[in-house]
This record gives structure tokens, C-alpha cells and sequence, in this order.
């Protein structure tokens, strides 16, 4: 048996099926608290439309799936910093403050990186 996140004893199977239940919970949550998560999801299906509009390479659209990824990615580890932070520091802390700045320096440099990539893949589809 094994022991989930909540200390029940379940099987392998269910402890799976609980894994991945709560994986969406969080997406969920995520996505109702979290405005920068909704602008990320939005510019990721911006960038699917066009890039199916542009009928993209099987390289280029493996680089935008994980690009699209990443910067999601990226912003649920930092809403989970800003969520942990927030429940257990009540006054302002510099290590706090730290943190947070920090997991929103992630989000900018991951934000830039997508949009670099974007650029070198898309701007030869305009050329004339």
C-alpha cells in the first residue's frame, strides 16, 4: 500500500488516479485565482492558432509546445510560491519578499525566452 499526500492508505492504482485528481485541482484553482495564468493559457492558444495558420514544421511546432509548457509551467510554480508565502509570513519579510520576487523573475525570464523563440520561428513565415 502506499500512502497518498493526505496520509490515507491506498493502492497503487487509486494512489495514481489521486495523484492526477489533485494535479487538477490545482490546475483549476490555479486558473480561477490566477489572472497571469489566464494571459499565459490566452497568448498559448494566440500562438497554436497561428502557428496551425501557418502551417508550421514538425521541428518548429515541438519548440512551441514546449515553449507554450514551459512558461505555464513556470507560472503554477510561481503562483505556488506566492500561495505558500502568503499563508505563513503575516508581516512583511525580506526572505519572503525575496522569494516572491524571485518566482516572478522566473515568469518574466521564461516570458522572454518564449517570446525570443517565437520570434526566430515566426519571423521567417513574413519575410518577403
Amino acid at each position: 500500500m502506499l500512502i497518498s499526500c493526505y496520509t490515507k492508505k491506498v493502492s497503487p492504482k487509486k494512489f495514481h488516479v489521486l495523484s492526477f485528481k489533485y494535479a487538477l485541482d490545482g490546475l483549476v484553482a490555479a486558473l480561477k485565482e490566477e489572472p497571469n495564468l489566464k494571459f499565459h493559457l490566452l497568448a498559448g492558444l494566440i500562438v497554436i492558432l497561428i502557428s496551425l495558420y501557418l502551417k508550421l514544421s514538425t521541428g518548429d511546432w515541438i519548440i512551441i509546445i514546449l515553449v507554450i509548457g514551459f512558461v505555464i509551467t513556470v507560472e503554477l510554480t510561481n503562483t505556488a510560491i506566492e500561495k505558500v508565502v502568503n499563508e505563513f509570513v503575516d508581516n512583511i519579510h525580506p526572505g519572503a519578499k525575496l522569494a516572491k520576487d524571485i518566482s516572478a523573475a522566473a515568469v518574466l525570464v521564461a516570458s522572454i525566452t518564449a517570446a525570443v523563440v517565437g520570434l526566430i520561428i515566426f519571423l521567417p513565415y513574413f519575410t518577403i
